[in-house]
């Protein structure tokens, strides 16, 4: 059973929008924290935000007003709205749960997270 499904990559040209939906475990208690996290070619995962249940929003900072994350709690739906994109935009987005809440200090190291999906690859080019 799939827990954590990605959608909506692409491509785009510089300057260009995309929205990703991450759809989380349908278990509540599994998705007690979910994030969206990035890795560029040749490079590490990284943390883009994170999304506590109660709502609170953690951001690399470096990608906040840019990048907008949402939610549709009646449909498990997470969603990063990514604006004015960058060729160093580009990479695979993976969408990640996990049932234990995460804090500023916390949220962004990938391996403190339980479920993750498969990816949806971007690509900003010109």
């Amino acid at each position: 059973q799939v827990q954590v499904a990605e959608s909506g990559g692409g491509s785009v040209q510089p300057g260009g929008s995309l929205k990703l939906s991450c759809r989380g475990p349908e278990n509540p208690l599994s998705r007690r924290y979910m994030a969206w996290f990035r890795q560029a070619p040749g490079k590490e995962r990284e943390g883009v935000v994170g999304f506590d249940n109660d709502g609170r929003t953690d951001y690399a900072e470096y990608l906040r007003g840019r990048f907008i994350a949402s939610r549709d709690a009646a449909s498990n739906t997470f969603f990063l709205q990514m604006n004015n994109l960058k060729p160093e935009d580009t990479g695979m987005y993976f969408c990640a749960a996990d049932p234990e809440p995460k804090y500023a200090s916390t949220w962004a190291q990938k391996e403190r997270y339980t479920f993750w999906g498969q990816g949806t690859r971007v690509t900003v080019s010109s």
